[in-house]
């Protein structure tokens, strides 16, 4: 979890292909209507939000389902977001990815093809609210290389 820009995707990626586990890009589970305001630099609310989160929710329950670990990419901003994706699910764990806004900003500013445009972070940033101790998150800052993140988040798990 984390803001758009804090390298979700990239980090996500590449701890997959240390663990191959099953993984999913969570923004591919936003509804076109969504997608169509983020691009339009129309912050989402809530309601918008709602069947995202309940498309993770599902991928989620079919990972435990299977009995199969795994990594989805969701930036989970708000409390009341991961509990929901956590209730009931022991298992599950967040991991939250924090960087500097110099840092956010040169990611966003290297970033192609995505509909999340750079000018959407200081939303993200007034909705985000940081994972409390009693969630139990995996916080990893995000600085230096991809493989030194990659590597802290190794050694946590």
């Amino acid at each position: 979890m984390g803001v758009s820009g804090v390298g979700k995707s990239t980090i996500a990626a590449a701890l997959n292909a240390h663990l191959h586990w099953a993984y999913q890009e969570g923004d591919e589970l936003h509804p076109a209507a969504n997608i169509q305001k983020m691009i339009g630099n129309v912050a989402l609310t809530d309601a918008d939000r709602a069947p995202w989160l309940a498309a993770v929710k599902g991928w989620i329950d079919a990972r435990l389902a299977a009995g199969e670990p795994g990594i989805i990419t969701c930036s989970a901003l708000k409390r009341s977001y991961r509990d929901m994706l956590l209730a009931g699910r022991p298992a599950v764990r967040i991991l939250y990815l924090r960087a500097d806004l110099a840092t956010l900003h040169h990611h966003l500013a290297k970033r192609a093809g995505h509909f999340m445009p750079a000018t959407m972070l200081d939303s993200q940033l007034e909705t985000l609210e940081e994972p409390a101790p009693e969630e139990n998150p995996m916080i990893v800052q995000v600085s230096g290389s991809e493989e030194n993140t990659v590597r802290k988040i190794l050694d946590l798990l």
